[in-house]
């Protein structure tokens, strides 16, 4: 079997060639990987850490979420300070 074959997903198809590059880019969005001094991160390494990355992500924006839903008990309900926190939980 060739290393450039193509692999079923469904009804689309997808080379490795462009598997190597959507690795590629996730290596280049990914501070954990792009901090790597070598370029030879693999590319089960490479989802491992997007995976954990978007983990992280998710519980910064749940963090996030809750200080704001406290912040808004402290104003003014009528303010232009809770309209704001209003707009960012939404």
């Amino acid at each position: 079997m060739s290393s450039r074959r193509s692999r079923q997903s469904g009804s689309s198809r997808i080379s490795d060639d462009q598997i190597i590059q959507l690795v590629s880019k996730l290596q280049q969005l990914v501070p954990e990987v792009r901090q790597r001094r070598s370029d030879k991160v693999s590319a089960s390494k490479v989802l491992q850490e997007t995976c954990n990355y978007i983990r992280n992500l998710q519980r910064e924006m749940d963090d996030l979420s809750d200080r704001l839903s406290q912040l808004l008990t402290t104003v003014d309900a009528d303010s232009e300070e809770a309209r704001i926190i209003r707009s960012l939980l939404n």
